[in-house]
């Protein structure tokens, strides 16, 4: 998947990423969408996706959920943060 297809989900609300997949999918000839999100982000992530489905693009199909463990660095050491990646596909 081409990296501008891809939405880094992070603390804005819900909302504002599904109007960012919504728009994706509309305003350019797109087939896949990949959301991402690390730690807190996540639920926000699959509630973005829970919105679009049932509310907005019901064709829209979940291709590939993708869950991981990244270590990132701190002042006190490293700490694990989860991932998860989302592909929705039309």
């Amino acid at each position: 998947m081409a990296e501008d297809n891809t939405i880094y989900v992070g603390t804005k609300p819900a909302m504002s990423y599904v109007m960012a997949v919504i728009t994706h999918f509309n305003s350019t000839d797109v087939k896949e969408v990949s959301l991402k999100a690390r730690g807190r982000a996540i639920t926000t992530a699959v509630d973005t996706v829970e919105i679009v489905r049932r509310k907005f693009m019901k064709d829209l199909k979940t291709d590939k959920i993708t869950i991981g463990t990244e270590e990132l660095q701190r002042e006190d050491g490293t700490k694990n943060v989860s991932t998860i990646e989302i592909a929705l596909k039309r």
